[in-house]
């Protein structure tokens, strides 16, 4: 379900997510959750940061603390 959410985040939801490519700033850790949790921050602060735009069909959440690590900068 994440990776489907994922998908649709870098795809449809036409987020960014050429820094999650090998060799790129936020490819590193290579798991669908960290991929996940970038991209989904992605489209949340493109979108505005409504509650809507953070659901994924559940597999978000809304969070207060800065993601970001090392030389993987989140938008936002």
């Amino acid at each position: 379900m994440i990776q489907a959410a994922l998908d649709w985040a870098c795809g449809p939801g036409k987020v960014e997510c050429s820094p999650l490519l090998q060799g790129q700033p936020c490819y590193e850790p290579d798991n669908v959750i960290a991929h996940a949790n970038y991209a989904f921050d992605s489209y949340y602060n493109k979108m505005g940061k409504t509650p809507d735009s953070c659901d994924f069909k559940g597999v978000a959440t809304i969070t207060t603390s800065d993601p970001s690590h090392g030389s993987c900068i989140y938008p936002g």
